[in-house]
């Protein structure tokens, strides 16, 4: 909004200093500063009134003996309503609002917090059940859905079907490609495959973002990294002299989500501010379940999709401990027949407990170490995902 009204006095007043808000640079960094002071204003009395009016805890399982139960369980919850705020309403005040990638972008960020907000709120209505599980896939997949069609057939979104491959040379791929085999009607029938892909990527992401979230500060301290990273790789592909050197697919327009991102960096740090341990106040999947669907979407958009398991390292590695613990229980239990109720024993499961934040508690590391560590290995992985750029 702040864009169009700066503009129009540049434009008509010639008003000092209003031009700078048609550099992405200045609007990205006003951006960042304003959503970290929406989280540090905003965050006392939130968590105040959700602990003290509302009385909205966290449902955590003490019975598990992970280290501070107790004391999470009488931690308010649902922070995730300051975070989709904070990112909100910076992308409203500094990015143009005509960009089809901004309105995808607020669409994903409005709708997975909806769906995160009726799990927990049924969790505080109905008890710990919340909203069942392939509701949440259900979400998820409308918005793989929505999004990859909106890529494919929306007239200002060019190259839709086009994306980077890490480590080569020749790195542009063109999904058409995957259905080649039939002839001439691939082209018309190649948006199907791409439409799927996006559904999975939207939905894998924005499941282990969930699975992540279950330390002080883990969820936010690395969603705070890997938005960073795509921040960089929304500029550069957004501008015709870095695409062209870097030899990566030129998108007019796309990098007006470095201020969106930018957002969700300073909403994410900022959070952190509260989140750390011992934490003040929890996300929720209402924070959670966005974070990992902006995520998604955003490298979607940006075509970098194929760069998602290398910077989203963490994420792939949870949901890979809660797969493999699960599907190593289920098999015990057949061979042996274990009666429904009777755990498997710790000594025959791959890990002691999933995901895999839980298992180094229980082998006794600290809950801040386990998230520190986390948080660096992020870190590298984001900072080896901007290399791949000329990795090749």
């Amino acid at each position: 909004m702040l864009y169009y009204l700066f503009d129009w006095l540049d434009r008509a007043f010639d008003f000092p200093g209003a031009g700078v808000f048609q550099y992405i640079s200045f609007r990205a960094a006003a951006s960042i500063v304003t959503s970290l002071l929406i989280m540090l204003v905003l965050g006392k009395p939130f968590i105040k009134w959700m602990k003290n009016k509302l009385g909205i805890m966290d449902e955590v399982r003490t019975e598990l003996g992970l280290e501070g139960a107790v004391q999470k369980a009488k931690t308010p919850t649902m922070g995730g309503l300051l975070i989709l705020t904070a990112i909100i309403v910076p992308t409203l005040l500094f990015a143009k609002l005509d960009n089809i990638y901004v309105l995808i972008m607020i669409g994903t960020t409005l709708w997975m917090g909806m769906v995160g907000f009726l799990d927990d709120y049924l969790k505080k209505t109905r008890g710990k059940a919340g909203l069942p599980g392939r509701y949440k896939v259900i979400g998820q997949v409308l918005l793989g859905l929505a999004v990859g069609l909106l890529i494919t057939f929306h007239p200002d979104i060019k190259e839709p079907l086009k994306t980077t491959i890490p480590f080569v040379k020749n790195n542009e791929f063109d999904y058409t490609w995957l259905v080649s085999w039939m002839g001439d009607w691939a082209v018309d029938y190649a948006w199907i495959i791409y439409v799927v892909i996006v559904i999975f990527i939207v939905t894998a992401v924005s499941n282990a973002s969930n699975l992540t979230d279950g330390l002080d500060g883990i969820a936010t301290g690395v969603a705070a990294v890997n938005g960073g990273a795509l921040a960089i790789l929304a500029w550069v592909s957004g501008n015709v002299i870095m695409s062209s050197y870097l030899n990566i697919v030129y998108l007019p327009n796309i990098g007006e989500l470095a201020v969106f991102s930018t957002a969700f960096v300073g909403a994410t740090l900022g959070f952190l501010w509260f989140n750390t341990h011992p934490a003040e106040i929890f996300m929720g999947d209402t924070g959670s379940l966005a974070i990992g669907g902006i995520i998604a979407v955003f490298a979607v958009l940006i075509r970098k999709e194929l760069l998602l398991p290398v910077l989203c390292g963490i994420y792939l590695v949870e949901d890979l401990s809660v797969i493999i613990q699960t599907t190593a229980c289920k098999r015990y239990r057949r061979k042996h027949k274990l009666p429904a109720g009777v755990p498997v024993p710790v000594e025959k499961r791959p890990l002691l407990m999933s995901p895999l934040h839980h298992h180094f508690q229980k082998k006794g590391m600290a809950e801040e170490k386990v998230v520190m560590r986390f948080v660096i290995i992020a870190i590298l992985l984001a900072i080896f995902t901007l290399s791949t750029l000329k990795l090749r």
